[in-house]
């Protein structure tokens, strides 16, 4: 049984005919390590893997963390067959750069962004400038409101009660 209940949200309710649109397009993933992947918040990469598998074809993926990340959770990264980045010092610049990589890769056409950081806004808001669709994947506390209204879909990670 899994540890984290998903909830994809689509900003655009009113046209439920764009949903099936989305299906079979490619994802550029970036995971903000050093905020999302936190012991405290139960998420495992395989349930952010997953929810965007439903959603389309994840054609490429990273991972940024800090020099501190343990080994352990690069072993994981790679096993997931996500590309661990490691940065000496902040990773928010190293994300920035990750992230206009994708938004400029014709190849890509959905930006899939999973951190709580409302510093990343400027990411999602260039993306739907140059035509990309996209996704904020995230966990309470602290996920940015600004983020998740920019976004066109947002993906909520729970933690599940236990029963």
């Amino acid at each position: 049984m899994k540890e984290t209940l998903i909830k994809v949200l689509r900003r655009e309710k009113e046209h439920p005919e764009q949903e099936k649109e989305i299906k079979g397009k490619t994802i550029g993933l970036i995971i903000d390590g050093p905020n999302i992947l936190r012991k405290e918040f139960g998420i495992k990469l395989e349930d952010i893997v997953e929810a965007l598998q439903r959603i389309g074809k994840i054609r490429v993926a990273k991972v940024v963390l800090n020099q501190y990340a343990p080994q352990g959770l690069i072993e994981a990264v790679v096993n997931q067959g996500l590309e661990p980045v490691i940065v000496a010092g902040d990773t928010d610049v190293r994300i920035a750069i990750e992230a206009m990589e994708l938004i400029y890769n014709s190849d890509v056409e959905i930006i899939a962004l999973a951190t709580r950081d409302a510093d990343f806004l400027p990411i999602i808001q260039e993306a739907k400038r140059r035509g990309k669709e996209t996704i904020v994947i995230g966990t309470d506390p602290g996920f940015s409101v600004a983020l998740q209204n920019a976004a066109d879909y947002v993906i909520k990670m729970e933690r599940r009660k236990a029963e």
